[in-house]
């Protein structure tokens, strides 16, 4: 009878636990965006869409038929990206293009040749991004993840916004994260120059993302191109890769099923993405924030409208940019 009583405890109990850790990662997936859309003839941008949440967004949208522009640092992954979602969904107009948003000058080189292939562009989608890393700096001398998190994104959508008005009605979709809601803008240290904390830092460039994409909703009242941001949820994707103690072979092992439960697969965090970039319903909603396909409350600071027009003559002045054209 003990025998048995040790057999069942020994099955049972993995058993259990197997079924609900299951459970546990579908409701953790969130939500998903099923409506059909048809999108050829549109052209779309993707920042950082080699890997991740960027890749699984572009390759929905080229099964939709949508014109894709695959905009990645590495260009090396980048064409390998391309290849795989043509290969994928038969759709021959995926294309790689260098941005790396550490670099002003890149942007800018990316900005104008896309403007020379295409007349239009239907939904910029600021995607890329940099998480938790060792200080560091852009190019031009910026906090690297403020740099490329907000800075980078900042420059790019002011570049295009010509073509997007051109294009209108288009939209503008800036991945966020629910990071924002410990982050806080540093008036009097920005640039982190006085001290660092990587978390800190991530945090206040996801705050921006927020405050940016508020405030440029305003300026763009009337002009038909709508902003909004997004969390996409906790993710397992390749941002985990600046996680030191990941790195450590034994806490790999220890903490990957608790990533396979309780983190989205980067096809699910891709959804809230889709849903903000086409949607139909949406097309016409702006300045918003949303999470698992429905509009979510923002944090306090996030509402901060002193703040947000102090990031946004910081910004302007970090950029180069003069955005009195917008007004």
């Amino acid at each position: 009878m003990c025998v048995c009583d040790c057999l069942c405890s020994l099955i049972l109990w993995p058993a259990l636990i197997g079924v609900g850790a299951y459970f546990l990662r579908q409701y953790m997936q969130g939500g998903k965006f099923t409506k059909q859309t048809n999108e050829s003839g549109k052209v779309f941008i993707i920042t950082g869409a080699n890997t991740g949440i960027g890749k699984e967004t572009a390759l929905e949208i080229a099964k939709r038929g949508g014109t894709v522009y695959l905009a990645c640092r590495n260009m090396n992954r980048c064409e390998k990206a391309r290849q795989e979602i043509i290969k994928e969904t038969n759709n021959q107009k995926v294309f790689a293009r260098e941005l790396d948003l550490s670099s002003l000058e890149s942007i800018r080189k990316f900005a104008a040749g896309f403007k020379r292939e295409e007349d239009q562009l239907h939904v910029l989608i600021n995607n890329a991004g940099v998480m938790h890393i060792e200080k560091t700096l852009t190019k031009d001398g910026f906090e690297l993840q403020l740099g490329v998190n907000h800075m980078g994104h900042f420059l790019l959508t002011h570049l295009l916004l010509d073509v997007l008005k051109k294009t209108a009605p288009s939209r503008i979709v800036n991945v966020s994260s629910l990071a924002h809601t410990q982050g806080s803008i540093n008036v009097e240290d920005l640039n982190s120059e006085k001290s660092y904390s990587r978390i800190n830092a991530y945090s206040q460039s996801k705050l921006a993302n927020v405050l940016f994409t508020r405030e440029l909703s305003k300026r763009l009242e009337g002009t038909g191109v709508t902003v909004n941001s997004l969390h996409p949820g906790a993710v397992d994707t390749e941002l985990q890769r600046n996680w030191g103690f990941l790195k450590i072979d034994l806490v790999k092992l220890l903490v990957r099923p608790l990533l396979w439960t309780l983190f989205k697969t980067s096809k699910n965090g891709a959804q809230t993405t889709l849903y903000a970039a086409l949607d139909p319903d949406l097309e016409k909603v702006s300045g918003l924030y949303f999470s698992d396909c429905k509009p979510k409350d923002v944090a306090p600071a996030a509402k901060d409208n002193k703040t947000a027009k102090f990031l946004w003559a910081e910004s302007e002045k970090w950029t180069g940019v003069n955005s009195s054209k917008l007004d």
